[in-house]
């Protein structure tokens, strides 16, 4: 899918097989993002939609097409997430609505009240109909180095010396532990679409039932939110300031940067895309080996084990 070009005869080919999207004049529009997709925006007569197609990575990237759909269809239930008009697994193509309103930015997040709507959104999805399988982090880490490792995939050299600490986040996530709620997984500022009155939440590709907290922890380390913003994240969230939380969220967003930073080194080894990935991959891991260092982790460690 990747290499038509909006006017190539195969992709209107593909499209003329999608009921909603055949049989009518359409424009095309490639809209931005989807380092694992591409999207279309498809502007008909009829409404307005967007085709999401797939590339070839999914499998080592341990992307399943068919639970994306299905929790993208929860997520509509929940509220927070775009309409599903077709799926069409044999054309690697997913429909959605078009949903009008802004695509966030980093930015964005200092902006009077968005922070609150995130965390409203992240709540309403998170109450919403359970999601097809589960996602950890830590088992997804695993998979990935092993990936790396079996494919001979570069990698930053010192990976493995934060791999104590890397366990010692495990072990004082354990006891805590409150269950797992339908998560995105996968909530960088560009997976936020903010119409004024809310924030929707869309690209369920990585979505699966996980701790909310790793949710929040991963918008704070996607979306580069400061410290005290996190900590109104996490209040918005919960409704209270929690400092057990604000540290769960914190050392999940910590896992998320040292799990994706592999997903990056695969990225940058497998992916035609003309998008620097090694240098995706290093921000994450810089930052998270930062905070692995830094002044704050043994506190983290022991307040995640309080019970406010």
């Amino acid at each position: 899918m990747s290499v038509f070009s909006l006017d190539h005869p195969q992709l209107h080919d593909l499209f003329d097989q999608i009921p909603a999207l055949s049989g009518q004049p359409r424009e095309l529009e490639e809209l931005s993002g989807g380092l694992t997709n591409r999207n279309v925006k498809v502007t008909t007569p009829d409404g307005v939609f967007v085709a999401r197609c797939t590339d070839s990575n999914a499998d080592v990237l341990d992307i399943d097409r068919d639970a994306e759909h299905r929790n993208t269809q929860a997520a509509e239930a929940a509220g927070v997430g775009a309409p599903v008009v077709d799926y069409r697994a044999d054309l690697g193509i997913m429909v959605i609505g078009f949903i009008d309103g802004t695509t966030l930015t980093n930015e964005d997040f200092g902006r009077d009240g968005v922070v609150r709507r995130v965390a409203e959104g992240c709540h309403v999805l998170h109450a919403g109909p359970r999601f097809v399988g589960e996602f950890n982090m830590f088992e997804r880490q695993r998979g990935y180095l092993t990936t790396c490792q079996n494919a001979g995939y570069n990698m930053p050299p010192d990976y493995h010396d934060h791999v104590e600490k890397f366990d010692q986040i495990r072990k004082a996530l354990v006891p805590q532990d409150g269950g797992t709620v339908p998560c995105n997984n996968d909530l960088l500022a560009g997976n936020f679409v903010d119409d004024g009155t809310k924030v929707w939440l869309i690209d369920y590709e990585y979505s699966g039932n996980n701790d909310a907290c790793f949710e929040l922890g991963n918008v704070w380390s996607e979306c580069q939110l400061t410290l005290d913003q996190l900590e109104e994240l996490v209040t918005g969230y919960y409704g209270q300031a929690l400092r057990n939380k604000v540290a769960r969220a914190r050392l999940q967003g910590i896992v998320s940067k040292y799990g994706w930073t592999l997903w990056g080194c695969i990225q940058d080894a497998v992916s035609p895309l003309d998008f620097d990935f090694w240098d995706w991959a290093m921000q994450r891991y810089d930052s998270a080996v930062a905070e692995m260092n830094g002044p704050d982790f043994t506190r983290l460690l022991a307040e995640v084990q309080l019970s406010d």
